[in-house]
């Protein structure tokens, strides 16, 4: 670390001295500095000057007291070096040397009382306007981040309502004519009428994929105790649908604040295993939800290709929405490549209730 960080570091901390205990101990090692100054200025020569070093316990008062312990401690000071030097035999031709040369190390030493103060004040000052300015960026964010979320739930909705209002009455529409079809078909004896039957299969699939799909979309705040069973839902959804194997696992019964939690916490698992399906190309995914050390934890593991390089993992959008909306409810976010491959989605929900269960993850 260099230098100048050290310092910086060894300031914040003295100026971070605030409490009466450690305002107390700060005096006191300011007087103790001052008498040990004086002793040894006492048993050396005339003219070897200590006066420089009476500078530290002035600074030191000014920084962690107050300037008017700087002011305080530069009185001390320079009636300590005047009663040492007389103390140790110096004679001065007449009182007004002595009182000039006390005025001027005085008037010195409340200099730097005058400009340190002034430095500190400043330093206060620019980290008051840069705290304000950072608070205000956060706040700035956090409006985004949910000005975003709100946005991505109402195209959620919009599109659930297309894919159900629209594709979907239009897919039945299309299985009804291709089952008359068939009818006719059947009922004149054409071989086609075979193919027929399986072109309403593949509709009737179709439906039933697109109601799934609307579902998840359109699905509303989810009542706490009902959370597990989703995830199931999900879980079994994304195996039909994608033709991979997803399991959910849910250890024991794990008490949620409100359905507002609920709802993140489903969100965020449907997110994960949209990326491992997508951008994971994962064939296995596990979904696990359970108290571990005494906190809820919903993890989602697969074994994908893993999360992609920091260079370009900031494009996406989607890790930074899983963890705005742990942020939303207090949880802790982490998202980790597995080192035997694949990725790792944990989001733990501190509860009051102190037990572990185990280790749900794969």
């Amino acid at each position: 670390m260099p230098t100048s960080a050290l310092l910086t570091e060894f300031w914040h901390k003295i100026v971070a001295t605030t409490d009466a205990k450690g305002r107390s101990k700060m005096a006191a090692c300011v007087f103790a500095l001052v008498l040990g100054i004086g002793v040894v200025d006492f048993f050396l020569p005339f003219d070897i000057s200590l006066l420089v070093f009476y500078f530290i316990p002035v600074g030191l008062a000014v920084a962690a007291l107050g300037w008017q312990a700087g002011i305080a401690t530069a009185l001390v000071s320079v009636g300590t070096w005047m009663a040492g030097d007389l103390a140790a035999g110096r004679r001065y031709p007449s009182f007004l040397v002595a009182s000039w040369n006390a005025l001027i190390a005085l008037g010195t030493y409340l200099l730097v009382v005058w400009l340190l103060w002034a430095l500190l004040r400043t330093q206060r000052q620019i980290e008051s306007r840069v705290r304000s300015e950072l608070l205000r960026e956060i706040g700035q964010r956090e409006r985004l981040e949910k000005e975003v979320l709100e946005i991505s739930e109402r195209e959620r909705r919009r599109v659930g309502h297309d894919l159900h209002d629209g594709l979907g009455q239009h897919l039945t529409a299309t299985a009804i004519a291709a089952r008359v079809l068939q009818g006719r078909l059947t009922a004149l004896g054409i071989a086609e009428a075979d193919q027929a039957r399986k072109i309403v299969e593949l509709v009737g699939h179709a439906i039933d994929q697109t109601r799934d799909l609307a579902k998840g979309l359109l699905l509303a705040d989810i009542e706490e105790e009902r959370l597990p069973a989703v995830l199931q839902e999900m879980a079994t959804a994304t195996s039909d649908q994608f033709h991979v194997r997803c399991v959910c696992q849910t250890l024991e019964a794990v008490p949620l604040r409100d359905e507002a939690t609920a709802s993140h916490l489903y969100r965020i698992a449907q997110e994960a295993v949209r990326n491992a399906v997508r951008h994971g190309a994962a064939t296995r995914i596990w979904i696990s939800l359970a108290k571990v050390n005494g906190a809820v934890t919903l993890a989602i593991v697969d074994n994908g290709a893993g999360l992609p390089p920091p260079s370009t993992r900031g494009r996406g959008m989607g890790l930074r929405i899983m963890a705005h909306r742990s942020q939303m409810i207090g949880a802790v976010f982490l998202a980790e490549s597995r080192a035997e491959g694949g990725t790792r989605i944990l989001c733990s929900l501190a509860n009051e209730e102190k037990q572990s269960s185990g280790n749900p993850f794969p």
